[in-house]
């Protein structure tokens, strides 16, 4: 059947024009520009400029930090909003309220503005700094800012609703009497917890970690905010690459790169979704 047919036996695909149209021109397009002009090098159309960008050791470096961060941001964002999407699901009335706004409202403060405020809170005259000084833990208040641990810190920060958020909706399509029911068969807390929460919540999991994880791997303001230029990843090589060398061929081959990680995170966590029942 050609798209015509289609469109004419289907009418409601013709809602998805605008949505098509959109992509096609404001991403599309752009993005064939981007993908061509990362195959033009010297000499012409070749793939010398990737084999350039592979051989070099820098290149790995940076993909092994760009990756090592994504990780760190993303599990530390699971262990910080797991227990909080449980809580967020067992409250009730203006609590439940409450904790909604209080996770979603940090969404409407720009990156830029979050990232300044980490520098202000992780500097040594800050809040964290003067904390570990009163426990006694440090004599001196340690360095935290320009560190890969201050990057973590608030990029997990930055990133948190959109690991709770897809746990939350999870949990509440959960029949909250199976973990009721294993407790009236002897099951304990740790083992209601592993075979019933766990495994049913794995599809929330997975789109939380996989929304973290690829918006971790392209972060660009965070890093050159937290961390600083000596401490690059693909999506600072890249920006660096058109803002600052003015190579607009290396910034597309790291682009490219850049994309085919994103692009495969998310087929990944397509196919865990499709293993784990998430997506029919």
């Amino acid at each position: 059947m050609s798209v015509a047919r289609r469109f004419a036996a289907n009418p409601a695909v013709l809602l998805l024009a605008p949505a098509l149209l959109y992509l096609t021109v404001f991403y599309l397009v752009p993005l064939s520009f981007l993908l061509g002009r990362s195959f033009i090098g010297q000499a012409g159309l070749s793939l010398q400029p990737y084999a350039a960008l592979l051989g070099d050791g820098f290149t790995w470096q940076v993909i092994g930090n760009t990756l090592r961060i994504a990780s760190l941001v993303t599990l530390c964002a699971f262990l910080i909003g797991y227990p909080a999407a449980i809580a967020l699901s067992r409250a009730r009335g203006a609590l439940q309220i409450v904790l909604l706004v209080s996770i979603i409202l940090p969404l409407s403060v720009g990156i830029v503005v979050k990232a300044f405020a980490w520098q202000i809170v992780l500097g040594r005259g800050g809040v964290v700094g003067q904390f570990l000084v009163a426990t006694g833990l440090f004599e001196e208040a340690p360095r935290l800012l320009f560190t890969e641990f201050g990057l973590v810190l608030g990029a997990a920060n930055v990133f948190l609703p959109f690991m709770i958020l897809p746990i939350y909706s999870v949990l509440n399509l959960m029949d909250p009497r199976l973990p009721e029911a294993a407790a009236t068969l002897g099951a304990s807390p740790v083992y209601r917890f592993t075979r019933v929460t766990l495994p049913l919540t794995l599809p929330g999991i997975i789109a939380g970690c996989a929304f973290v994880f690829s918006m971790s791997v392209s972060m660009y303001v965070i890093p050159s905010l937290l961390i600083g230029d000596r401490f690059q990843t693909l999506a600072t090589l890249t920006g660096r690459s058109f803002l600052f060398l003015r190579d607009e061929q290396l910034g597309s081959t790291t682009a490219v790169v850049l994309l085919v990680l994103s692009v495969a995170i998310i087929l990944s966590a397509s196919a865990l979704a499709r293993r784990f029942g998430g997506v029919r």
